[in-house]
């Protein structure tokens, strides 16, 4: 990267400009380390290894027409590596001292005059560290951030050295939409007209669903947030039995995993003194779209599909075929590449219209959810070992609910992140994610095995 900087991408410009008073455009992730690590040792391993990526070393200029990656002159590790200290209050333990700390990170702006980042070392916790990250959602998206973080493990692979350029929005959306229509278009020509008017039809409902949804249910979860966060998390349910009630029950894991969040969920609603009977929530999903040997190259390319939580049915195998079912409807959809496409043209919007925009999407969603797949083996950083990872998706215009999935070590992890106007206990949530799972592997077990009469 040259001293004149690098244009960031129309997509990556729109998640610069989404900050608004009671959301900030932040991936927060914590790391789980035993034993200890040295603040020394971090410093060094995240120069080695993180400034590689040119990003990493830039900070961000405004323009009339954008923004660029501009090298920071001031480029501090001291300030981007800094240690946090973990202060703990009356009553509470190392994990609730923790997720405040969290919360409270997460509602803390990052400097503009410097690289969009920090990672915060807890250099005493439960016997080893915790080690806290924060990056702006413009740095990268998730599937990008995991492979750029897994770097700096030990062992981490670096960059490829031949670097191609990375493709921004324009290009990226004439690979994936205007060059498939127009093999459409040809093989319209050469006889095949079906398979155009069934892509046309097919997209064309996809679209009239973004625009037309219908409002949420007007949950305990939805409503007005007031921009503190508070964040939770649990300890891992183990993914050999994950993979074998998903077996079991005929589904995918991810099925299975939304249908303990929906009755998690719905469960919390009712002991609220909400009835959650006939309601639903609405979460946003993002899907990747690109390689995933491509994630190196930074920058967001994902697009987001509205997945329908069904929270007011009750019985757990009711509720998995619910979630089976609106799940096998967006195979093959459209709607995620309309999402990006949004994301694309909102980038050449001034901030208003584009918050105009994509606050009609916000309006319509309790939350913003994620699955991402983790290394099957437990990593190791500067010599110590990761036993927990765990990361915090942010949530766009007025949405206050969070939830992150994560595959990690042979674990499957659940995060939260609420707002405290909205919910300001969310690890009565997370609680109960263990119980409905243990619901589903009770009534796995209970299945007529094969040969049984």
């Amino acid at each position: 990267m040259n001293a004149a900087g690098e244009r960031m991408s129309r997509v990556d410009t729109a998640w610069l400009r989404m900050d608004n008073d009671v959301n900030l455009m932040m991936i927060v992730g914590v790391w789980l380390l035993r034993p200890a690590v040295t603040l020394a040792a971090l410093r060094e391993r995240i120069a080695d290894k993180l400034l590689k990526y040119p990003r990493f070393r830039c900070r961000v200029e405004h323009d009339a027409i954008g923004a660029s990656w501009i090298p920071d002159p001031e480029f501090s590790i001291e300030h981007q590596v800094p240690a946090t200290p973990l202060h703990r209050r009356r009553g509470e333990t190392e994990r609730q001292a923790l997720q405040r700390l969290c919360g409270e990170l997460a509602t803390t702006p990052l400097d503009p005059q410097h690289p969009l980042w920090q990672f915060h070392l807890v250099e005493h916790y439960e016997g080893g560290s915790a080690l806290i990250a924060r990056i702006h959602h413009c740095i990268g998206d998730g599937i990008a951030l995991i492979s750029v973080m897994h770097s700096i493990t030990d062992g981490g692979s670096e960059p490829p050295r031949r670097r191609r350029r990375t493709r921004d929005a324009e290009d990226w959306l004439a690979d994936e939409i205007v060059r498939p229509v127009g093999d459409l278009a040809a093989k319209a020509l050469a006889g095949g007209a079906s398979d155009l008017a069934r892509a046309g039809v097919h997209l064309a409902a996809d679209a009239a669903a973004l625009l037309l949804m219908s409002d949420d249910s007007p949950t305990l979860l939805k409503g007005a947030p007031a921009g503190r966060k508070v964040v939770a998390w649990g300890e891992p349910l183990p993914l050999d039995r994950v993979k074998a009630v998903s077996r079991g029950l005929s589904c995918t894991i991810n099925d299975l995993l939304l249908t303990c969040v929906a009755g998690a969920i719905g469960d919390y609603l009712k002991q609220r003194g909400e009835d959650p009977a006939g309601q639903e929530v609405r979460a946003m999903v993002p899907v990747n779209l690109r390689p995933l040997e491509q994630a190196w190259q930074l920058g967001n390319h994902f697009g987001l599909a509205p997945v329908v939580l069904p929270v007011g049915v009750a019985h757990p195998l009711a509720r998995l075929q619910a979630v089976r079912r609106r799940m096998g409807e967006l195979k093959g959809s459209y709607q995620p590449l309309l999402s990006y496409a949004v994301l694309a043209v909102s980038g050449l919007l001034v901030k208003p219209a584009q918050d105009f925009v994509l606050n009609l999407f916000s309006k319509k969603t309790t939350a913003v959810m994620t699955n991402v797949p983790g290394p099957v083996e437990p990593l190791r950083l500067c010599g110590s070992t990761m036993r927990q990872s765990l990361f915090w998706v942010p949530a766009s215009g007025a949405i206050g609910v969070g939830v992150s999935i994560l595959s990690y070590g042979g674990g499957v992890q659940f995060g939260l992140i609420t707002d405290s106007a909205l919910c300001p206990d969310p690890q009565s949530i997370i609680d109960r994610f263990e119980p409905e799972f243990e619901q589903l592997l009770y009534l796995c077990l209970m299945l007529p095995w094969p040969g049984q009469a």
